[in-house]
């Protein structure tokens, strides 16, 4: 499955995060209000066609489905997708603007196109930055603006922390620190079969999966609040089933970065320009997660698009990251913060 042009999640794609519910937290001094309400439409970039496609060796038998968009010449910026699992959404580079920006757009190994799929077989944190490496290398790319939500904002951080000389900038969008009582606090009210299966989901046969995939779907849904009066179709069993089956694998692994947690490791962040996009009603990603990386790099800038949930497509998210990167061709910094 192709993952919804508008939708991505850190569980994944296809839904209509509109949940509401507040964290509670004071409001920190660099909320910045969205204040659009137009059509989300309206703001986004035209999906172009792509510049170029390839399907790149990174060994231990995967291949990753690599497309470049927007303008040759332009700034060079790479997006990473959420999941792990989830697959590129054409939404994820509509944020851009084509003249300005040469967008790299990754699946991720066993996500989307990159073959082969679902697989959990040299599938980890540690592989997927080597993949960043090689991508680069591969596209002749000295340093490139590091964009991600969710888990690609995770993705983002760790890039930014393994190869520090190849991040011109880092816009996080959602961030998710994989922090245990993130991991748990997700499943707390899930049926009892989710509840206790879910860590194993990539180990069971394939009838097996494919049930516990689709509880899977149905209580993310439940969690993030469906949006009133659209009734969904599940995607087809086979794609939920390799989502969640990298989901899983990287779930119970604590997503390889929790000695030491990833906000600790915060610290050693390059001091490039670092923007951090969040709402107050996230119900997937804390917002508190937000703070901890603010906490560790106060070079960075934290702007609430509160309203938006976890949906990436929601107007104010869509105005908060058209204007953060058009301020950013402009200027080569984010708003808010010198050169």
């Amino acid at each position: 499955m192709a993952p919804h042009d508008f939708h991505e999640s850190i569980w994944a794609p296809g839904l209509s995060l509109t949940g509401r519910a507040r964290c509670g937290l004071p409001a920190c001094r660099h909320v910045v209000g969205g204040g659009y309400h137009g059509r989300v439409s309206d703001s986004l970039s035209p999906d172009l066609p792509a510049l170029r496609t390839i399907m790149l060796d990174v060994g231990d038998g995967h291949a990753l489905h690599v497309q470049t968009w927007g303008s040759a010449r332009g700034l060079p910026a790479v997006v990473l997708h959420g999941g792990p699992g989830s697959g590129f959404s054409p939404l994820l580079r509509r944020f851009f603007d084509p003249h300005r920006f040469h967008v790299i757009c990754i699946d991720q190994r066993g996500a989307g196109r990159s073959t082969p799929t679902g697989a959990t077989r040299g599938n980890d944190t540690a592989a997927l930055l080597r993949d960043l490496r090689r991508v680069r290398a591969s596209l002749g790319i000295d340093r490139w603006l590091v964009a991600g939500g969710s888990w690609g904002a995770t993705l983002a951080i760790g890039h930014a922390l393994d190869d520090p000389q190849a991040v011109a900038a880092l816009l996080l969008r959602a961030t998710f620190l994989a922090r245990p009582h993130d991991i748990e606090r997700f499943f707390r009210h899930a049926p009892a079969a989710l509840r206790d299966g879910w860590a194993h989901l990539h180990e069971l046969p394939d009838d097996a999966a494919d049930a516990l995939a689709l509880a899977w779907w149905r209580h993310e849904r439940q969690v993030a609040g469906a949006v009133d009066g659209v009734v969904e179709d599940p995607p087809p069993t086979t794609a939920l089933r390799a989502r969640y089956r990298i989901q899983s694998h990287y779930l119970r692994h604590g997503c390889w970065l929790q000695d030491p947690p990833l906000a600790a490791r915060c610290t050693g962040l390059p001091t490039v320009p670092t923007l951090l996009l969040h709402a107050h009603d996230d119900p997937i990603c804390p917002p508190d997660g937000a703070l901890e990386v603010l906490h560790s790099a106060p070079w960075a800038t934290l702007r609430w698009a509160d309203g938006s949930g976890h949906d990436p497509a929601h107007p104010a998210m869509v105005a908060a990251m058209r204007r953060a990167l058009d301020h950013y061709a402009d200027h080569g910094v984010f708003e808010g913060r010198p050169a």
